[in-house]
C-alpha cells in the first residue's frame, strides 16, 4: 500500500470510473434499447439500468471482498474483508484511495450483468430478471474476477486479461446464452431496431466511455494507460470496418447498424489486450477478431435457433473468446513485459485458452442453477404470449416509448 497520495493518479481513476459509468448509462441502455422493438424500448433499457444497479449494490456490500478479499484455495476472495465497504479507508499502491479502486471495480461488475439482458429482453418477468441479476452479481461474477484478478488460480497460471475480455465479456456473453435458452425463445423472434439513430449514439458513447474502461485498467496514469487507449481506438475502428466490408460480401450493402455493432465488436475484442499489444497487434486483433463473431451473428444463431435477442452473446461471447486467445498470439513484451505467440511464448496462448474455458464451464454452470431456481422462485420466469405480444412497455410498466401530441 502507498503511503502518500497520489493526485494524478487519483484524479484519472476518478475520471475513467465516471467514463465507464457513462458508457454504461445512457450508452449501453441507448444501444440495446434502440436495437429492440419500441414496444419492448423501454422495459429493455429499465433492465439495462437495474441490473446496473443492483450490481453496484451488491458489489459494495460483498462482491469486492469476493473478488479482492483474502485468497481462499485460489477460487475466492474472503469475503468479509470489505464487507459493505469495511476497511476501505486506504491507498492502493499507485496511490489512489481504496475506495475509488472499489467503485471502478464497481463499474465492472455492473455493467456486465447490464450486458446480459441484452439476451433476454422481450419475455422476462420483472421479478425474475431482479433476482437473476441479484444472485448472479454475489455468486458468479466476483468468483471469476477473483480468478483473475484478485490472486485466484488464473492470475497464477499468468492470464492476459488487462481490462475484462474474459471476466466482463465471455462471462457475460456466455450467461446470456444459457439464460436464453433456460428461459425460452420470443414468439416473434425476427427483429428489426425500432431507431438506428439511437442504436449509433450508444456505440459512440460507449466507444467514448471504453477510454475510461480500458485506459483506467492501467490504474495509473502512465504510459500503459496511453498504450491502452490507442490500442482501443485502433482495433474498434478496425473491427467497425471489417464488419462493413463481411456485411457488403454477404449482403452486397453495408448497414449503420453494422457499423455500429462493428463498433461494439471491436471495443470487446481488444479488453483483454489492451495494455499488452502494439498498435499494429490491435488492428490486427480488431480484423482478425471480427469474422467468427459476425458468423456467430448472422449464421450460428440461425442454425441452432437459440433467442439471443440483442446478441449478447455473439458480440460478447464469442468476440471476448476471440480476443482473449488472439491476447495470447500477440502480447508484445516490450509494451508491458508479457509475450505471447508471436514473441517467442507459444505457452500464453494455452493458458489463454485455459481461461476460456475454465470461465465457460462455471458460468454456463452456475448461471444454469441460478436460472431453474428463478424460474422455481417466480413461476416461470417468463411472461405470458399474451402479454409478450402486446409489449412489455405497456404491460410492465405502463409507459410508451414515443407519445404523440395533438394540439
Amino acid at each position: 500500500m502507498a503511503t502518500e497520495l497520489n493526485t494524478g493518479n487519483t484524479a484519472w481513476m476518478m475520471v475513467a470510473t465516471a467514463l465507464v459509468i457513462f458508457m454504461s448509462i445512457p450508452g449501453l441502455a441507448l444501444f440495446y434499447g434502440g436495437l429492440d422493438r419500441a414496444k419492448n424500448m423501454l422495459n429493455t433499457i429499465f433492465m439495462v439500468l437495474t441490473g446496473f444497479g443492483i450490481a453496484s449494490l451488491t458489489w459494495f456490500i460483498v462482491g469486492y471482498s469476493i473478488a479482492y478479499g483474502t485468497d481462499i484455495g485460489g477460487f475466492i476472495g474472503n469475503p468479509l474483508d470489505y464487507l459493505f465497504g469495511k476497511s476501505i479507508g486506504g491507498l492502493t499502491n499507485n496511490g489512489y484511495p481504496v475506495s475509488v479502486d472499489l467503485l471502478f471495480q464497481l463499474t465492472f461488475a455492473a455493467i456486465t450483468v447490464a450486458i446480459i439482458s441484452g439476451s433476454l429482453v422481450g419475455r422476462m418477468k420483472l421479478s425474475a430478471w431482479l433476482l437473476f441479476a441479484f444472485l448472479w452479481s454475489i455468486l458468479v461474477y466476483p468468483v471469476i474476477a477473483h480468478w483473475v484478478w484478485g490472486g485466484g488460480f488464473l492470475s497464477r497460471e499468468g492470464e492476459l486479461d488487462f481490462a475484462g475480455g474474459t471476466v466482463v465479456h465471455i462471462n457475460s456473453g456466455l450467461a446470456g446464452l444459457i439464460a436464453a435458452l433456460i428461459l425460452g425463445g420470443r414468439k416473434e423472434k425476427f427483429l428489426l431496431p425500432n431507431n438506428v439513430p439511437l442504436v449509433v449514439l450508444g456505440a459512440g458513447i460507449l466507444f467514448f466511455g471504453w477510454f475510461g474502461f480500458n485506459a483506467g485498467s492501467a490504474l495509473a496514469a502512465d504510459q500503459i494507460a496511453g498504450w491502452a487507449m490507442l490500442n482501443t481506438a485502433l482495433a474498434t475502428v478496425s473491427a467497425m470496418l471489417t464488419w462493413s466490408v463481411l456485411e457488403i460480401l454477404h449482403f452486397k450493402k453495408p448497414t449503420l447498424v453494422g457499423l455500429a455493432t462493428g463498433i461494439v465488436l471491436g471495443l470487446v475484442i481488444i479488453t483483454p489486450a489492451a495494455g499488452f499489444v502494439n498498435p499494429v497487434g490491435a488492428i490486427l486483433m480488431g480484423i482478425l477478431g471480427t469474422p467468427p463473431a459476425f458468423y456467430a451473428v448472422i449464421k450460428l444463431k440461425q442454425k441452432l435457433s437459440y433467442d439471443d435477442a440483442l446478441d449478447a452473446f455473439g458480440i460478447h461471447g464469442v468476440g471476448g473468446i476471440a480476443g482473449a486467445i488472439l491476447t495470447g498470439v500477440f502480447a508484445d513484451p516490450s509494451i508491458n513485459g508479457s509475450a505471447g505467440l508471436l514473441y517467442g511464448n507459444a505457452e500464453q496462448v494455452l493458458v489463454q485458452i485455459m481461461g476460456v474455458i475454465a470461465t465457460v464451464i462455471y458460468s454456463g454452470i452456475a448461471t444454469a442453477v441460478i436460472m431453474y431456481v428463478v424460474k422455481l422462485l417466480t413461476g416461470g420466469a417468463k411472461v405470458s404470449e399474451e402479454k409478450e405480444i402486446e409489449g412489455l412497455n405497456k404491460v410492465l410498466h405502463g409507459e410508451k416509448a414515443y407519445n404523440e401530441i395533438t394540439s
